[in-house]
């Protein structure tokens, strides 16, 4: 529990500072107009959705590094072979992304036609246009930042990403604001300033986790960028096995929930904004698990890859016990305080505010019924992902989000007439199912230590 703790911390907190970028996107263009919150929902559900390709193969540098650091700890296993296959591994997952990027920013480019098509407002869709064009900028400078987060979440070191992304709010707020409202002699830009202080934000933290790795002795021996011209081939397809499935998995969970925002276009503007309000306050949440999984997947990868299926074991159910422990303290907290936070999106000035606040409360209930599901299938995804087993994990999400919760949200919302409600119910019971069958496997493969090694091995 100690260890899991120290490196889930760092780890956890980064996540809530990188939230924090698109939070306070959410927060400022609230007290914006309701109409950009709902246009930049629409737009940032898009931009997730479609970087899911390049984020899974980044997602994939961290077991990959961390079973090279652990076999390098094996009996005969020292010597400078694992820091080589550390830098490959970290390079590849760098030219991995790159390549998933090209075809993901073609599809952000035409965000506009794409929400047309998926019948929203006219109005919305080209707002959230703007909006991603400026947003999409941002996402090469943020797959880099977690390839290298990846890479310091498998040497334990996790503090310096901490840092930079910590530095990265205030540094986006600031962006944010200026550019959103304008001031000291310059018209504000609106939805397309705060794409822009999300972009200059990411480059910014990766410029700047790139020079502490650097400038770090223990770190800076790794040369992670050195010769990264040279694509290492066999390298790459072993980021591309374990990443895709990774991206699938992301895929199908940022998929049912931009569906489901796509759905609240139906039910008009206030239905959107308090959707969006619901979802920033439920991801922001989610961050904290999301940081034990990513520790789980580093320490049971780096105990897989030592040869220590046993101590692999404890460590993926120690991290597990901690993020329920975590989203069970979250639940009691959204389903109390739901109404006072979700008033403090959104601007009073509004006409259409209350109702927006009155409908996200409501939803903010439903999604503290569902935090404690949310917690346990991250934290036991991010155990599977530290024996590189992704290829199943993706196919139980698949049952889970999309034949589970979106239908029941859909019969709720459309046909029982519970609407926005009825929509968050089914994604409850969407994630529901997941954990369940996700908790399943972990049981499974830590429950026999031989067959888990099989399984890392693969």
């Amino acid at each position: 529990m100690r260890a899991t703790l120290a490196l889930a911390w760092p780890l956890a907190l980064t996540n809530l500072s990188q939230h924090a970028l698109a939070l306070t996107d959410a927060i400022v263009l609230g007290w914006l107009s309701t109409e950009a919150l709902a246009a930049a929902t629409l737009g940032a559900n898009l931009y997730w959705a479609v970087m899911a390709a390049p984020l899974g193969t980044a997602l994939a540098a961290t077991p990959l590094l961390a079973q090279a650091r652990g076999a390098g700890q094996r009996p005969g296993g020292a010597g400078r072979g694992w820091v080589r296959q550390m830098r490959r591994g970290a390079r590849s997952a760098l030219w991995a992304s790159l390549v998933m990027l090209i075809p993901a920013l073609l599809a952000l480019w035409f965000a506009e036609a794409v929400l047309l098509a998926t019948g929203q407002e006219p109005r919305l869709a080209a707002l959230a246009g703007t909006y991603v064009r400026a947003l999409m900028w941002g996402l090469l400078p943020f797959c880099g930042f977690v390839v290298l987060r990846g890479f310091l979440a498998a040497m334990e070191r996790p503090a310096p990403a901490l840092w930079i992304a910590a530095g990265g709010i205030g540094v986006n707020a600031v962006l944010c604001i200026g550019l959103v409202f304008g001031g000291f002699g310059w018209d504000g830009l609106g939805i397309l300033g705060a794409g822009i202080a999300s972009s200059l934000a990411n480059l910014l933290m990766l410029l700047g986790l790139l020079g502490l790795i650097a400038r770090d002795r223990a770190l800076g021996r790794f040369r992670l960028l050195g010769r990264f011209w040279r694509p290492d081939r066999g390298k790459l397809a072993e980021v591309l096995r374990l990443g895709l499935p990774i991206s699938g998995t992301m895929l199908l969970e940022i998929g049912v929930f931009s569906a489901a925002a796509i759905a609240m276009g139906w039910f008009g503007a206030v239905a959107v904004a308090a959707h969006a309000v619901a979802l920033q306050v439920a991801a922001m949440t989610f961050m904290v698990p999301m940081g034990i999984g990513q520790a789980a997947t580093a320490r049971v990868g780096l105990f897989a890859g030592a040869g220590q299926p046993r101590a692999a074991a404890r460590a993926g159910w120690a991290a597990v016990a901690l993020g329920a422990g975590f989203m069970a303290a979250m639940a009691l907290l959204l389903v109390l305080g739901g109404g006072a936070i979700a008033r403090g999106f959104l601007g009073g000035g509004d006409p259409l505010a209350a109702e927006a606040a009155a409908l996200a409360a409501t939803l903010l209930t439903v999604a503290g019924v569902f935090q404690l599901a949310d917690g346990v299938q991250a934290v036991a995804a991010g155990a599977l992902r530290g024996l590189k087993d992704t290829r199943v994990p993706m196919l139980l999400a698949g049952l889970g989000y999309w034949g589970i919760g979106m239908p029941v949200g859909l019969v709720l919302a459309a046909w029982l007439g519970l609407g926005p409600v009825g929509l968050w119910i089914g994604l409850a019971s969407g994630l529901g199912g997941v954990a369940l069958l996700m908790l399943r496997r972990w049981q499974r493969l830590s429950a026999a230590p031989p067959g888990l090694v099989r399984v890392a091995r693969a």
